[in-house]
């Protein structure tokens, strides 16, 4: 077997397609590959390789995934630390954490090389050579640590086997390789042990604001949890703010992960309790556990929320989120995420968030509004979609009304549904025309929750126009999904942070709940089978009553695409604004954003035709 330990070597690339010729020439071109490579790779990694991301990528955290990201390069910087290395191991992504179908880096042994190679594979999960290889080796280096990878690729490589990286989640794939596979097609992911590990690789480059000379810290955590052992649980825990606590501004917040339990804190969200109950009842357990009081379904306003890969948060300069003082709920409510696939016990934990504060107030509160579509059961998607999309509107009637003349700045942004959401997308629209994304996520998951800050601050004015809207994906049911607030039932909500603050918390739409009773109505008069129309017939049960042939889906999607829709222009006390808000019409839009077109590199530069021989100690042991 290839022996990994030994001297560090650069990669040496091997100008053949086959591995068994890359193997052959491996002893006669050592030296001059040597030569060649120290001067081809000569600042090809980042100076001093700064990686300000970090992510474990395995439970057990043999495999460490560090990065940063070049915007004017559109390359992304990888290096992969490899704990207790065996015969090799695959690193990817694909479009939702499958091995089938997954664009690949393979390190792997045949038992006396080592080779690095662009890899695909196919729908069976076989793996073949890239014949375009546009995961660039850098350096193999042994570490106390493990092994260190450093790797680079263009976030577009115009490759039909890549893919394209993108802002949003990236669900990124593993595999650890237990012994030595003669060529690289020989290895198929079914026989491997992998997994899946999603992140934003592509984070904003902005510059962090300047923090106030009075900030003081208040860690949220939860203390001593025994973690179950089971793959999933959500951990509520009530605590709450000193007596008296005046009004204060949160300016940054960050995450406080005990040490050891990296892997398995997925992520965290600070609630603030509703301010109309005096007090909360104290609680620290699962969220879904019987013994939680009614109450804590009162804490919703969000405070921080935090994912696996996320950094720390802040506010822009002028602006910082309230909390503590009159009219102010001084109960917290911490709930923290934890994924444990291997299902360890015995463990604890005391991770929370540590929230940034000053008493200094800043010039303007900070806000959050709701964007999307109402929690209601008139917003369905019928059973067996695999692309059912639904739309939410914030309309220039409600921003006229409730946005101050200077307009509101969206500078962050967390977007959510249940668990058939695909993708989100919100857009803003003024005078009838697209003009650009809020926020965006194609491989969106409602296991991968953050708030994020915008690469660039949207600026919305009275009349514009906000639309959101959602694809979802029930494939695995055989029932429509509602709207509704069950895990079951579905939602379509991004949460936008901005500033200043104004008395518009909600700004949400569904369709007219008259239309859809015609609707019911027609699906009547063109099939045999009944839909009650009757008082009595929840839209649940009517929905659940629906035939759902290629009929019902379309007219069902053209209705949410023509009819009228009842509007939700909501102030903080669930209150609408005045006005007329039902059977409003859908807003006009005569010009819709194009879809960006991925760059392709500008030139392939020193990238191999072949796998890359990797020899970092070398010989048989």
């Amino acid at each position: 077997m290839a022996r990994w330990g030994g001297q560090s070597h650069p990669a040496m690339q091997v100008p053949s397609p086959s591995v068994r010729e890359a193997a052959s020439m491996y002893g006669t071109a050592v030296a001059v590959f040597l030569v060649i490579l120290v001067a081809a790779l000569q600042g090809s990694a980042p100076p001093e390789s700064p990686f300000p991301y970090h992510i474990p990528l395995d439970p057990e955290g043999t495999l460490e995934l560090s990065w940063n990201v070049s915007y004017v390069q559109e390359t992304v910087h990888f290096q992969l630390l490899v704990r207790d290395l065996k015969a090799g191991v695959l690193f990817g992504m694909s479009d939702r954490g499958e091995l089938e179908n997954a664009d690949l880096v393979v390190l792997w042994t045949d038992g006396d090389s080592a080779y690095f190679g662009d890899a695909w594979s196919d729908q069976k999960g076989q793996i073949h050579l890239d014949s375009q290889q546009d995961y660039q080796l850098l350096r193999a280096q042994r570490t106390p640590e493990g092994l260190s990878l450093l790797f680079k690729r263009p976030f577009s490589t115009c490759d039909p086997k890549d893919y394209l990286i993108e802002d949003g989640t990236v669900h990124l794939v593993y595999g650890i390789l237990e012994e030595p596979f003669w060529s690289l097609e020989a290895i198929n992911t079914s026989g491997v042990q992998t997994g899946l590990q999603r992140v934003q690789l592509l984070k904003p480059n902005i510059s962090i604001p300047a923090l106030p000379s009075d900030m003081r810290t208040m860690e949220v955590r939860a203390p001593d949890v025994l973690i179950p052992g089971q793959e999933t649980t959500y951990w509520c825990y009530i605590t709450e703010l000193p007596e008296g606590f005046p009004r204060h501004h949160i300016v940054m917040y960050e995450p406080v992960v005990t040490k050891g339990n990296e892997a398995l804190v997925h992520h965290m969200e600070v609630f603030q309790c509703a301010a109309q109950f005096e007090s909360f009842p104290q609680f620290s357990g699962p969220c879904d556990s019987k013994m939680k009081p009614d109450r804590l379904n009162y804490c919703r306003h969000v405070l921080a929320a935090w994912a696996l890969g996320a950094q720390a948060f802040y506010y822009p300069e002028e602006a910082g989120l309230a909390f503590g003082g009159a009219g102010s709920s001084r109960f917290l409510r911490l709930e923290v995420h934890y994924h444990n696939p291997l299902k360890i016990k015995g463990r604890r934990d005391s991770s929370g968030i540590r929230l940034y504060y000053t008493a200094t107030l800043r010039r303007f509160d900070a806000g959050i509004m709701e964007l999307g579509l109402v929690y209601t059961p008139v917003m369905a998607i019928p059973p067996q979609e695999k692309a059912f999309v639904l739309t939410g509107y914030c309309t220039d009637k409600c921003t006229q009304l409730a946005l101050p003349p200077s307009g509101i700045h969206i500078f962050a942004s967390q977007l959510h549904t249940h668990l058939t959401g695909r993708k989100v997308v919100t857009v803003l629209a003024r005078d009838g025309r697209e003009r650009e994304i809020v926020n965006r996520d194609d491989h969106y998951s409602p296991h991968f929750q953050e708030i994020r800050m915008l690469k660039k601050v949207v600026s919305v004015h009275p009349g514009d126009v906000l639309i959101t809207s959602c694809t979802y994906n029930t494939e695995d049911r055989k029932l429509p999904t509602v709207g509704g607030f069950g895990i079951l039932e579905e939602m379509c909500v991004n949460y936008v942070h901005y500033y200043p603050q104004t008395q518009l918390e909600l700004c949400k739409s569904a369709v007219d709940p008259g239309f859809l009773q015609k609707y019911f109505h027609l699906v009547n008069r063109f099939n045999a089978e009944e839909v009650c129309t009757c008082p009595q017939a929840s839209v649940p049960e009517q929905f659940a009553a629906v035939p759902w042939n290629s009929f019902s889906r379309q007219v069902l999607g053209a209705l949410y695409s023509f009819a009228p829709i009842s509007m939700h222009c909501n102030k903080s006390s669930a209150v609408r604004f005045q006005g007329e808000w039902n059977l409003q019409p859908l807003p006009e839009i005569i010009s819709k954003l194009e879809e960006p077109t991925p760059q392709c590199p500008a030139s392939r530069g020193q990238s191999p035709t072949g796998p890359t021989v990797v020899s970092i100690g070398g010989g048989k042991g």
